[in-house]
């Protein structure tokens, strides 16, 4: 059987480097974006022209109706999903939770938590035995701001993973026995343009020195990590949620 993953938000940084792995891996590779119909053409003009598969869909994750689509026109396009990165994920400005507003929490929140949920239950959907499926994988994308916080930085970002980890580990129990696996990374410290979103396009130089291992982390480490648990050599692992943050 064709192995297929969608990766959400999988036109720049953690997403475009794991959907450029996982067709070297094997994968026929569904590309979401957002926004960046370029950046995400060109992450599947890099994949074809390696000999691989890949299709780009542009869909909101917090909406239920364009979760519906990008799920339909991949296996249109691609076949049968077998896999999910749980990728797609925003962050605002760098502040304090209190000059925070409803509208930057409703932003960020949606695409965090709800598309989410509204992606792993379209694969749940599809992948389990319980549904008729072959079963499958879904890898969440948190973060390390799950437990550290982002004190005066990005509290909400932070929660927002805290969601995510929670899913993680109730969703893996939920489908265990339906063939389906659920996994998280916790990347710390990345090189990506979402600092720059933040505010901070430094922002990895200013805190490196924290890191025990002295420096930011690349996508293509986290690549590395999601592709692995994807992978029949994580066949025993459910439910667990591997940091990938240099050792903080």
């Amino acid at each position: 059987m064709t192995k297929v993953v969608i990766v959400t938000g999988g036109s720049r940084g953690i997403g475009a480097a794991t959907a450029r792995l996982a067709a070297l891996e094997g994968y026929a590779v569904g590309v979401n974006y957002r926004q960046d119909a370029g950046a995400a053409g060109e992450v599947v003009r890099e994949i074809e022209s390696a000999g691989g598969r890949a299709l780009a869909v542009r869909a909101d994750v917090g909406s239920e109706e364009e979760v519906e689509r990008l799920f339909d026109e991949v296996e249109a396009g691609l076949g049968r999903v077998t896999a999910l990165v749980n990728n797609a994920g925003v962050l605002e400005r760098q502040t304090r939770v209190e000059e925070m507003d409803a509208a930057r929490l409703t932003r960020v929140l949606t695409t965090n938590v709800i598309g989410s949920f509204l992606c792993a239950g379209a694969a749940v959907r599809r992948m389990s035995t319980r549904h008729g499926g072959a079963g499958g994988v879904i890898v969440t994308v948190s973060s390390r701001a799950a437990v550290l916080g982002s004190p005066g930085e990005y509290v909400d970002y932070a929660a927002s993973k805290g969601a995510v980890d929670t899913l993680t580990v109730g969703l893996a129990r939920e489908v265990a026995a339906e063939g389906i696996r659920v996994c998280g990374v916790r990347p710390e410290l990345i090189e990506t343009e979402i600092h720059a979103l933040g505010g901070e396009p430094r922002r990895v130089t200013r805190l490196a020195p924290g890191i025990p291992m002295g420096r930011g982390g690349s996508p293509e480490e986290v690549a590395r990590a999601i592709l692995w648990l994807l992978s029949e050599e994580a066949s025993y692992v459910t439910g667990a949620l591997l940091d990938v943050g240099g050792g903080r």
